[in-house]
């Protein structure tokens, strides 16, 4: 990548903000827009919540929980414990640090700014160079059919600990929901290098940000190579519930899938060394394959991977300036 490149990722939560961190460090610094789910977001004791947004402002502001990837480092439970001891609702977990987002974010919008607006102050109050950006400025919500009805994004995944066997998944509001200028502006960025897709959850974190009309469509027409990072490892999901969903859908857990459900969008992919047998089954979808260690237990393990990503992407670039339709090869 040369030094005017500019690079678009696509995020959910811990995952992805893993990886978001290991581009952060690699790229000159405002160099990388990270765009974030929201449809994760909600209100929840009359505060403004954004999950994934504050896991990517605290993993690229260096306070994230070390952990368990989110919420914030040092933190300290007064309010949830006093809140409990008077009866109140405490299965979301708001920790004394985090209360104050939450808190500065719900008087922002009460204020009118916009959810995009808020996020770059935030991200700038943290020393943040890199621009997260929420993936509307519209409510999204994500809900899950389960045996006991439609369910919310987190009365599932935290109340019920993703204990129930989901059965459809839909995004509440996806249809009239814009993008937010900060999508447009970098996907429309003439300096813009590769788009990565982060190895989050293709059906919670991914497919809520292409739900948006209109986005799927531009990636797929995208200039620039499209490369994900599978989420994938081993037939398991390295974060959270991919390997069920997938199962409950009737998918089979493996990256070759992960690569069939990104298939009209990507130009590459990134798979774990566990999973190099499925190379040829990829790249008979037309898609190119990497392959590496993908598992990010150090933040050596993220720059590496961010390092790996990108050059599948400079290879790929190549690729689309000669020949198009052409079936990749794999690296390994």
């Amino acid at each position: 990548m040369n030094a005017r490149s500019r690079i678009l990722a696509f995020s959910g939560g811990v995952g992805g903000a893993k990886l978001a961190l290991g581009l952060d460090r690699i790229l000159p610094s405002g160099r990388l827009t990270v765009v974030a789910n929201t449809g994760d977001d909600f209100v929840h004791l009359g505060l403004d919540i954004s999950p994934d947004v504050d896991t990517l402002l605290y993993t690229l502001g260096g306070i994230a929980n070390p952990q368990t990837g989110w919420g914030r480092s040092d933190e300290t439970w007064s309010f949830l414990s006093t809140l409990e001891a008077l009866g109140g609702e405490s299965w979301f977990r708001l920790g004394d640090k985090d209360l104050a987002v939450h808190v500065f974010r719900t008087t922002r919008r009460a204020a009118g700014m916009t959810l995009s607006a808020i996020t770059s102050e935030l991200g700038a109050r943290l020393g943040i160079a890199t621009s997260i950006v929420p993936m509307s400025d519209d409510p999204v919500r994500t809900e899950v059919r389960t045996a006991e009805g439609w369910l919310s994004f987190q009365h599932y995944f935290v109340r019920k600990r993703c204990e129930p066997e989901v059965q459809e998944i839909r995004f509440e509001g996806a249809s009239q929901a814009l993008p937010s200028k900060g999508v447009i502006d970098a996907l429309n960025d003439p300096d813009l290098s590769a788009i990565v897709i982060c190895p989050s959850n293709p059906f919670l974190s991914i497919d809520p940000i292409m739900a948006i009309p209109g986005l799927r469509r531009q990636l797929a027409e995208a200039q620039a190579p499209v490369v994900a990072v599978s989420p994938v490892i081993a037939g398991q999901s390295v974060k959270g519930p991919t390997a069920k969903i997938m199962k409950e859908l009737g998918l089979e857990c493996s990256t070759t899938v992960i690569a069939r459900l990104y298939q009209d969008i990507i130009d590459g992919i990134v798979i774990d060394d566990a999973d190099a047998a499925q190379t040829g089954a990829i790249t008979a979808l037309g898609i190119q394959v990497s392959v590496t260690n993908t598992l990010m237990q150090t933040l050596d393990d993220r720059i590496r991977l961010a390092e790996n990503t990108l050059r599948l992407a400079d290879r790929l670039a190549v690729t689309l300036e000669t020949t198009e339709g052409v079936p990749g090869s794999a690296e390994v």
